[in-house]
């Protein structure tokens, strides 16, 4: 199985699994700080709601619900910073 990194911690994953859902699995319910000083975790599994925002590798915050996992990736907390990128 594949897995992830987040908090130093190894994630696996199953092949076509979401960031979110292995995060889930995994028994980890908050992502970190999210926008109005809540929790950030996954709520709408659509996107919508920006709820789990996430950082993969460095980059910009994604959504974890529509994110594809990756082999050896880092996702760490995404701080909802107004600016939304969909997808991987």
């Amino acid at each position: 199985m594949n897995h992830f990194h987040w908090n130093e911690t190894a994630i696996p994953f199953r092949p076509g699994e979401t960031v979110a859902l292995a995060l889930r699995r995994a028994g980890v319910e908050h992502f970190g700080p999210a926008a109005g000083g809540q929790q950030a975790r996954y709520f709408c599994g659509i996107g919508q709601c920006q709820a789990c925002l996430v950082s993969i590798d460095g980059g910009a915050a994604v959504e974890a619900c529509l994110t594809p996992a990756r082999p050896d990736a880092v996702v760490a907390p995404g701080a909802f910073q107004g600016e939304r990128h969909v997808g991987p």
